[in-house]
């Protein structure tokens, strides 16, 4: 605590800003506290454990972790990487070249899309959002350069900023393919252009905000029009056979109606030198250590790091992607007690019960729209800590010994990419989970009404078997009712107990929730923050789901025995304590549906009068908000 900073003045930095004057952030992170502190203690357990597994000082004890030590082993074996330098990838980049148009694109779609070339659209198996028992196809259209649309805007010079580091790495990764030097300019100068053509058709992260304006389902014949001469029906039929669908949910309609603006016969030159240098890209972070540095260059100037982890982290941050689920088993089974895990899973289930409570009586709501409401919480399902088995799907991905690293990830690719497809066919699994045990973090899928709190958030300062109730309700058990409440944030009321897109509420109750959720939007939009300013709109649902898990935590506070609301607040403050580059926290401005960790921390608790009674808040005190600003929903 800061004896400097009063907490009525200031409640993030007084709690937070002793350690914030003398906190490092490490050179290959863009942050340093919170949820980046957690994950390093994570990570050095896990790179431990896998290094032990790798010299054979332990035996890995799942069998889908002796596939993913042998991946470890080859990403540290960078003699051999260095030795191959771009040797590997050159018959991909010789497949893409020999595509000679549109016509030749079509012949070979499918080879393509599955070896992980981009393609003018892209596509992919979701849940269907109006019924949740069966998968069906989306369409988006191509990704982009830049974070955001906005970034292309005339006069946004960061955003030219960025395409200069970007040239300048592509330029540089480039001159290592057996290209000229004329080529190499061209092929640089067609990607920008081709960029530049679909970043003005596709859809802004604002607009991803609204999950309910995805859902455009649309006959394929008509898309086939509309995205002609690209053929899609022929793709698909190529995929599936007879099984192809005739229906498709198209989730950036921009997109699709601006197909023509970005893919026709003359941008088709374009369109095949991008791909060329995506392709480029995204191999270059596993060939030699030299291709591996320059393919970060971007990535690295866009959220202020420093440096590329060392190999060891690079190794283990790869086959926790790949493997994610039997790190995350193996993790939760080594590291996270039964103890622990059922006084969450308690928790939980008393913190749904108090928002039922909530709901019951809630003032603007009519009894029926109530009704429902209480049902959707009845039947939200519970994933704690790690799941009980293995997916077997990850027994298939076999590291074969001989393949260069390059080698063995593009196979593995190739397999998860026709894994995902063949979901198309087969009802929705529910038993997936969305994050793995050794991730730390947590979700509410409003497409399967579920919560998910991994095992590596289930920690301190969110959460500790020794951390007073106080504390414990300030940290995860307000993320409990954060995850819980995106059921009812402007996305998730959207939906039902079943996880469908429909429509439970009265007219007259939505009005009055639209009511409050622009309140929310104005508390927040247009703070200035580190030169930018905040958009209430991108990140109101986050603001809803933080409303409503604090909302319903200080309830639960009032019925805890020796409850002690000051440590509550402060370790409300501590979990969201982070450290950031400058070019980080202007990037999730501008990107992330979160509000910035420090107004998470400081806007909040105005709404509640517990946080004027606890701190004795007055009008001068610079945490203070009139009574009729303050926005409570749930």
């Amino acid at each position: 605590m800061s004896e400097k900073i009063r907490i009525q003045d200031d409640l993030y930095q007084a709690v937070n800003g002793e350690w914030l004057k003398t906190a490092i952030i490490p050179d290959d992170r863009p942050t340093a506290g919170g949820f980046a502190e957690l994950n390093e203690e994570v990570e050095k357990l896990l790179r431990k454990d896998f290094a032990a597994f790798a010299s054979g000082e332990r035996e890995a004890p799942l069998p889908e972790l002796l596939e993913a030590t042998k991946l470890y082993k080859k990403v540290l074996d960078i003699e051999r990487r260095n030795k191959e330098g771009i040797e590997p990838l050159l018959p991909l980049l010789e497949k893409i070249q020999n595509v000679k148009d549109i016509a030749d694109l079509n012949q070979k779609a499918k080879e393509l899309a599955f070896e992980n070339i981009d393609l003018p659209l892209n596509f992919g198996v979701e849940p269907d959002m109006k019924n949740t028992e069966v998968n069906s196809l989306i369409l988006v259209g191509p990704s982009i350069i830049l974070p955001d649309t906005t970034y292309y805007d005339e006069g946004n010079q960061t955003g030219q900023a960025l395409l200069g580091v970007w040239s300048q790495m592509v330029s540089a990764l480039l001159a290592k393919t057996p290209l000229s030097g004329e080529e190499q300019k061209q092929y640089l100068a067609d990607a920008l252009a081709f960029d530049k053509k679909v970043a003005q058709n596709v859809k802004s992260q604002l607009e991803w905000a609204d999950y309910v304006a995805n859902y455009n389902p649309m006959d394929l014949k008509e898309v086939a029009k509309k995205v002609a001469p690209f053929d899609i029906q022929g793709l698909l039929k190529e995929i599936w056979g007879e099984a192809a669908p005739s229906r498709v949910i198209v989730y950036d309609p921009k997109a699709i109606n601006g197909f023509a603006n970005y893919f026709n016969e003359e941008t088709f030159p374009l369109f095949l030198h991008w791909t060329y240098v995506n392709t480029l890209l995204g191999a270059s972070r596993w060939l030699s250590e030299e291709l591996s540095s320059l393919s970060t260059l971007y990535r690295r100037t866009l959220m202020g790091i420093q440096k590329d982890p060392v190999l060891e982290k690079q190794a283990y941050q790869l086959i926790g992607s790949y493997y994610a689920e039997p790190v995350g088993v193996y993790y939760g089974r080594t590291y996270f007690g039964e103890e622990a895990k059922k006084d969450v899973v308690s928790l939980v289930k008393e913190i749904i019960e108090a928002y039922k409570t909530r709901m019951a009586d809630n003032v603007f709501l009519k009894p029926e729209t109530k009704e429902k409401a209480i049902l959707k919480l009845s039947t939200i399902a519970i994933k704690m800590g790690y799941p009980d088995k293995v997916d077997p799907f990850y027994g298939e991905l076999k590291v074969e010994e001989n393949d260069s690293l390059y080698a063995s990830l593009h196979k593995l690719s190739i397999q998860r990419i026709k894994h995902s497809l063949e979901k198309l066919t087969k009802p929705v699994d529910r038993g997936e989970w969305a994050m793995p045990g050794h991730m730390v973090n947590a979700c509410y899928n409003p497409f399967a009404n579920d919560i998910t709190f991994p095992a590596a958030i289930l920690q301190k300062p969110f959460y500790g078997l020794d951390q007073s109730r106080s504390r414990n309700l300030g940290g995860i058990g307000a993320v409990i009712g954060h995850e819980i409440s995106h059921a009812f944030d402007n996305n998730g009321a959207s939906f039902d107990e079943k996880g469908n897109l429909a429509n439970w509420w009265t007219e007259e109750d939505y009005a009055a929730f639209k009511a409050l959720t622009k309140g929310m939007i104005e508390e927040f939009d247009g703070i200035s923050f580190y030169g930018g300013r905040v958009n209430g709109e991108l990140i109101v649902s986050e603001n809803i789901a933080d409303n409503g898990g604090m909302g319903v935590t200080l309830g639960i506070m009032h019925q805890t025995e020796g409850a002690d609301f000051a440590e509550y607040f402060e370790n409300w403050a501590r979990v969201w304590c982070i450290k950031a580059q400058p070019q980080y926290i202007q990037l999730l401005l501008t990107n992330d549906v979160h509000a910035p960790a420090e107004l998470r921390a400081n806007m909040q608790p105005r709404n509640f009068e517990e946080w004027y009674e606890t701190f004795g808040v007055k009008e001068t005190d610079g945490m203070y908000l009139a009574p009729e600003k303050r926005v409570r929903i749930w």
